[in-house]
């Protein structure tokens, strides 16, 4: 499989706890199940609880062995020391940031529109991000990306030079329809309701991760 410099696989973004206790506690049982990123997203809370809680996971996630991502703030991501940001179409320009911080992880938000890929893969984006897939309880109004844009948006990701960038898939994703997703052609779900909401967030983390991991061999082959 062609290298990637974002991981594969299951993509947790937090919910919006205050409780940062409670947070770290879900974060280690959906590691051992299986999540390969993390994705600090709190859009209306003050910045130092922010950056208490990003610092916070930032450990945690080192620890675990974790991608560790903040949302909207890149210069908090690299003031913390994390590992990348994402970026939505108002939350920053992905060549400044590039520009600013190389090696920071990358990733941006591109809703339904390939047009709107090519160009953040241009400007130095690591992954690209569609949805909502599916109807979406933290985003009812997002714009619905359809399987089939999938098909394309890996196609695009493949034509770009190693690493090549990867594609996620975004919105209603649940451990239910996450083959879906992963038969279309993503690289990784990124997940909010469906793992952190679980009764279980480790066996909701296994069963979201379990579409990306490689075929097991038979031992006589």
């Amino acid at each position: 499989m062609t290298s990637l410099r974002f991981p594969r696989g299951l993509y947790g973004v937090t919910p919006e706890w205050d409780d940062t206790d409670r947070l770290l506690r879900a974060v280690k049982q959906a590691a051992a199940g299986g999540m390969r990123s993390l994705q600090l997203r709190r859009k209306d809370v003050p910045a130092e609880t922010r950056r208490k809680q990003a610092v916070a996971l930032a450990a945690a996630c080192r620890e675990l062995g974790v991608v560790f991502l903040v949302n909207d703030h890149w210069e908090l991501a690299l003031e913390i020391g994390a590992d990348g940001v994402h970026l939505g179409r108002d939350d920053g320009d992905v060549a400044q940031v590039r520009a600013s911080a190389p090696d920071l992880i990358i990733g941006a938000s591109c809703y339904d529109d390939i047009g709107r890929a090519r160009a953040m893969l241009e400007a130095g984006a690591d992954y690209i991000a569609f949805g909502a897939v599916f109807p979406s309880p933290t985003k009812p109004a997002a714009v619905r990306a359809p399987l089939p844009l999938f098909t394309q948006a890996l196609e695009l990701a493949q034509s770009r030079p190693a690493p090549r960038p990867a594609v996620v898939a975004i919105g209603g994703i649940t451990p239910a329809n996450a083959p879906l997703v992963a038969q279309a052609g993503a690289d990784a779900i990124a997940v909010i309701t469906g793992l952190f909401e679980a009764p279980s967030v480790g066996l909701a983390a296994a069963e979201c991760a379990r579409p990306f991991l490689p075929p097991r061999r038979d031992p006589a082959d």
